[in-house]
């Protein structure tokens, strides 16, 4: 971007401290935006300046729950992305407020600011009849979405992975823990787990126009992957040996529901329902080019990144060479 003829863009990000949140701060301010930051808890936020330099990068307090703060952060924006979302409940923080409600909330705060786009990440597996209330309130939340910003661009990314992610990350803690490995419905659900720096530069690439105005995006990887080979490829990289056990769908519900009465449980009845469908890229998106592909992207292999990070779930951390313990 040429600074000496156009004043800096301004792009406002909801969620922008978090895991995906700051891969995407970091791939805006490479391209020259002044970034606004729009989190709950804007004290919390102090470790994305390093990102850009001095005063490209600021935080600013907003609140889904509350939306004039919401049409404070979006005023003057040029383009906004909503990146808030949760994977299970607790305290005020409900599917129905965050992921239902909450982009119909930021749509409209974009729309009224006179943004010229908006960028809504969702989740692959989003459905209107899924019986999971996490993947029902994230369809819910890209039909308001849409309803209120028609252009929108909808992101609907597989499994991320990337330095802290909380997917081979939780499944490496829970190999460290565990004596045995639970494979929920038997192991079968399938994943296509895509790299965060993936994610931050197709949303980049949609708030630069290259994506179809009201179109749904979904991301993957290069590969496919069942429960079962995550967790093998978890263990072969981390140097244990664990049981992997299939647990029927029917018992996986009532330990889910038994455990999710429990702050931080490591599964609920929702994530069950949950693993009852594949999160992949589907064969319509492939066809109509609504991929990582179709924006230009290469995906990044899992196999790539993931070794960088999950050497310290082995014995003796960077030391230790990957093999059966």
């Amino acid at each position: 971007m040429d600074s000496s003829n156009h004043a800096p863009r301004l792009a406002t990000i909801f969620g922008g401290s978090g895991f995906v949140g700051r891969h995407v701060v970091r791939a805006l301010v490479k391209q020259g935006w002044r970034v606004r930051v729009a989190v709950r808890r804007p004290d919390l936020a102090g470790h994305l300046q390093p990102l850009g330099h001095v005063g490209q990068i600021h935080a600013f307090q907003a609140n889904l729950r509350y939306p004039r703060s919401v049409e404070a952060a979006a005023q003057g924006a040029d383009v906004v992305v909503n990146l808030v979302g949760i994977m299970t409940e607790s305290g005020r923080q409900r599917y129905q407020s965050v992921q239902a409600e909450g982009p119909r909330v930021v749509a409209r705060a974009a729309a009224a600011a006179g943004a010229k786009q908006f960028v809504h990440v969702s989740a692959l597996g989003a459905a209107a009849d899924s019986p999971s209330h996490y993947a029902e309130s994230k369809a819910r939340g890209e039909a308001a979405a849409l309803a209120a910003f028609p252009s929108a661009v909808i992101m609907r990314p597989s499994a991320i992975f990337g330095q802290e992610d909380k997917f081979f990350n939780q499944f490496a803690m829970l190999a460290r823990m565990l004596p045995v490995l639970p494979l929920i419905g038997g192991g079968e659900t399938r994943f296509q787990p895509v790299y965060v720096g993936d994610v931050a530069a197709a949303i980049a690439l949609a708030l630069e126009g290259h994506a179809t105005p009201g179109a749904t995006y979904e991301l993957g990887g290069p590969r496919v992957m069942s429960l079962e080979e995550i967790f093998a490829y978890v263990l072969a990289t981390t140097g244990r040996s664990r049981p992997l056990v299939r647990v029927p769908f029917a018992l996986a519900e009532v330990l889910g529901t038994a455990l999710g009465m429990v702050p931080g449980a490591p599964l609920t009845r929702d994530q069950v329902e949950l693993l009852k469908r594949d999160s992949i890229v589907s064969a319509a998106a492939e066809t109509e080019a609504r991929t990582l592909a179709g924006l230009g992207l290469p995906a990044t292999a899992v196999e790539s990144v993931v070794p960088e990070y999950l050497w310290r779930f082995r014995r003796t951390g960077q030391f230790a060479a990957p093999s059966a313990t």
